[in-house]
């Protein structure tokens, strides 16, 4: 039997015996699942860094936003946070890079 220790999308180890394989799956903890969240953000971001594809990137905000719900928090707060760097002008949107 394979060993992958990965977090998986909630429905993958019920497709996965659908198609007559075994799966071994447990629940994690709230602070396992905070640790395995930000293994799955870096495992995205390099996947997203490597492939530049949108379907990447949407994957990366997934994470983020099951983080930011792990963490206590909302998407809207993380979006209102985001809305005011925007308002005091300080976007990533014109593409200005420090040289020195």
């Amino acid at each position: 039997m394979i060993i992958y220790n990965k977090l998986i999308r909630d429905r993958i180890s019920e497709i996965i015996e659908v198609s007559g394989k075994k799966c071994e799956v447990r629940r994690l903890n709230d602070d396992e699942y905070l640790e395995k969240l930000n293994e799955k953000l870096m495992e995205e971001l390099k996947e997203y860094y490597e492939s530049g594809s949108i379907e990447e990137l949407a994957d990366l905000v997934e994470v983020v936003h099951a983080i930011v719900k792990a963490k206590g928090s909302s998407v809207e707060k993380l979006r209102g946070l985001g809305w005011r760097r925007e308002r005091n002008e300080v976007s990533l949107k014109k593409g200005c890079f420090w040289r020195a």
